[in-house]
């Protein structure tokens, strides 16, 4: 327990500052947490971090990270159109080219799983990334729901979880916990976003906004749970002592980010 709150302060006293800097010293930040991600995902897949698909893979995390400003930039400067999804293709193609020519040692399965993993992760660090250029109070709206939801989930399915939500991939986790932890994740952020107007939003648009992206983290962590249940690990990563991996810490916002502008509020 000790290390998990030492590395929390730490991790929070370089990452707080830098979201409320946010611009390049964020995006840098972003790019190095979807390397690391990626990186994890390969480690679990017993992926060379040298081979060509994992620099494919990093390459394409970094290309679906980048905001639309820099493609705009390069296709200014640039004699042909280059954007993230003209990037992501040639990658899809490269994948799919290296499964003719690997002799049976790269098949469909792993450029699918690779492939898959890629948009996934690079997405999610996307749309965090342009959540905080929306402003912070957009950004806390995803994450404080994510951590409220979280938390509570744990604290309710101790003291009344029965039934198991998915035995399968996560045992420990309970239908009471999840509900529980939905129900205060809405009072509260519709509390805190309601009286203060931060969002500008009506309360009912709040409220049913909340309910959202708490099932929707729910649901990414259920998703990095059954990566690591299908490839036999117990954490993504060890890069956070006591916290496990990116992956560990991140899975719930790679859902919830992309929803946020799913909803209306990356506008």
């Amino acid at each position: 327990m000790q290390t998990r709150i030492i590395t929390a302060i730490v991790a929070l006293l370089v990452f707080v500052p830098l979201v409320i800097i946010g611009h390049i010293p964020l995006l840098l930040l972003t790019i190095a947490l979807g390397w690391v991600a990626m990186g994890e995902m390969l480690r679990m897949t017993k992926t060379l971090l040298v081979s060509f698909e994992a620099i494919l893979s990093l390459t394409g995390v970094v290309a679906l990270i980048l905001p639309q400003h820099f493609w705009l930039w390069v296709s200014d400067n640039w004699p042909m159109t280059v954007a993230s999804d003209t990037v992501v293709y040639a990658i899809a193609f490269l994948f799919l080219l290296r499964t003719v020519l690997s002799k049976k040692s790269f098949n469909i399965n792993d450029a699918g799983v690779l492939f898959l993993s890629m948009v996934y992760i690079g997405t999610g660090f996307h749309y965090f990334y342009l959540a905080d250029q929306r402003g912070l109070a957009v950004l806390f709206f995803g994450m404080l729901t994510v951590w409220i939801t979280d938390s509570f989930a744990y604290f309710c399915g101790k003291a009344f979880g029965k039934h198991k939500l998915a035995p399968n991939i996560s045992p420990n986790k309970t239908w009471e916990g999840s509900v529980g932890g939905s129900l205060i994740a809405i009072v509260v952020m519709s509390t805190i976003y309601g009286l203060t107007g931060w969002l500008h939003r009506p309360i009912l648009e709040i409220i049913l906004a909340v309910a959202l992206l708490s099932l929707g983290g729910q649901l990414g962590d259920l998703i990095e749970s059954s990566f690591k249940r299908h490839f036999g690990v117990k954490d993504s990563g060890k890069i956070l002592p006591g916290h496990g991996g990116i992956l560990d810490r991140f899975d719930s916002m790679l859902v919830v980010m992309p929803l946020l502008s799913i909803l209306g509020f990356l506008r």
